[in-house]
Formats: structure tokens, sequence, C-alpha cells
């Protein structure tokens, strides 16, 4: 059997799906890591990502299944969704490796003044570090600023917790901006082998069946 015939181009799509999977589970992942830092609430983009990896994830699963069965109906609405996907992940892996760093600090500023004092004691004390980007000092026992980092009660030198949640925003934003760019490519030739694929005549099925 050629590449390019009926088992061929089955093959191809159904390797091509699984992929989708694991690139959507790692968007989800990575975005959901994320979130743990408190990224999503402040930077909406990584949001975006989280819904282009759950509609990658579930358009997959409905593409391996279209592609077993030779299934004409979930195969035209897996190319069409999937042509949505790659305009919309497209979209945002450019706006996540376009986002400068004086917009994020921008961001992750506006919400971290939106925090109540119990929520920052709670990331100082998980990123030990304290305020956002102000100047004070732990050693400066004179101040009224106040933080529950532990390095603030052993009188270490604290990181501004702006500097550390800069530091996994720029991250996370590079990892999510670059996947999903480079397989957002792979998604055209996802929508040209489901439209090949489809339009082949499947050797098992009845001779006089129409595809």
């Amino acid at each position: 059997m050629v590449c390019g015939g009926f088992a061929c181009s089955r093959n191809a799509l159904c390797a091509l799906n699984v992929v989708y999977v694991l690139v959507g589970l790692l968007l989800i992942g990575v975005a959901a890591w994320g979130k743990g830092f408190g990224i999503v609430s402040s930077i909406h983009i990584i949001g975006g990502v989280l819904a282009v990896g759950f509609f990658l994830l579930l358009i997959a699963i409905v593409g391996l299944i279209g592609a077993v069965n030779h299934h004409q109906v979930m195969l035209f609405f897996y190319m069409i969704i999937l042509g949505l996907v790659f305009l919309f992940q497209f979209g945002v892996s450019c706006s996540c490796l376009a986002l400068s760093k004086s917009k994020q600090e921008s961001l992750l500023s506006g919400a971290w003044g939106m925090l109540d004092n119990e929520t920052r004691s709670t990331w100082e004390k998980r990123l030990n570090c304290c305020g956002f980007f102000n100047k004070t000092t732990p050693k400066d026992r004179g101040s009224t600023e106040h933080c529950s980092a532990e390095c603030w009660e052993s009188s270490s030198p604290c990181i501004t917790c702006g500097v550390k949640m800069m530091e996994h925003a720029d991250e996370a934003l590079k990892i999510l901006g670059g996947v999903g760019l480079f397989f957002s490519f792979t998604e055209i030739l996802g929508v040209w082998l489901a439209m090949r694929y489809r339009n082949q005549k499947d050797p098992r099925a009845n001779p006089s069946a129409f595809l």
C-alpha cells in the first residue's frame, strides 16, 4: 500500500490527532501551572490558552473517532472546528509572545492592588517574598510594613513578589506562545488531511455505497 492510500491517510490522521491530544494537555497543564501563581486572574490571555487547550483536546477526540470509523459527518465538523481553533490559537499564541514586560507588570500590579491583606499574606508565604515592587526591607524594623514571608521573619534579604511573579508569568507566556504557535500550523495539515481522507473510498465498504 503506497502512502497516500486509504489506510495511510487514516493512520496519519490518527497519529496527528494523538499529537493534538498531547498538545492540548500540555497547554492546559502549563496554563493551570500559571494559574497556581495567580497569573490567569491578571493576564487574561492565559485564560484564552485554557480554552484553546480544551477545544483542541475535544476536537482531537472527535477526529480520532471520525478517522477510525471514516465517519463523514464527524470528519466534516472536525475540519470546520479545527480551522476555527487554528485561527484562535494563532491569535492567542502571538498575543502571548507579543505581551511586553511593562504590560505584564501593569496587569500584575493591578491584580496585586485588588487583593485583600489575607490573600497577599498567603502569596508572600508561598513565594517567600515581600510586597510587590516596593522597596521596603525586612531589616528596617522601624517600618510599619509587615510581611508574612519566612525571609522577613529571619531578617534575610527578601525578593519582592512582583519579581517572582514576573518570572513565572514570562516563562508561562513564552512556553504557551511558542508551543501554541508551532502546533497551530500543523492544524492546517490536519484540515487538509481530513478533507483528503474524507473523500477517499473505504475498501472495506460496500462498493455500491457512496464514498
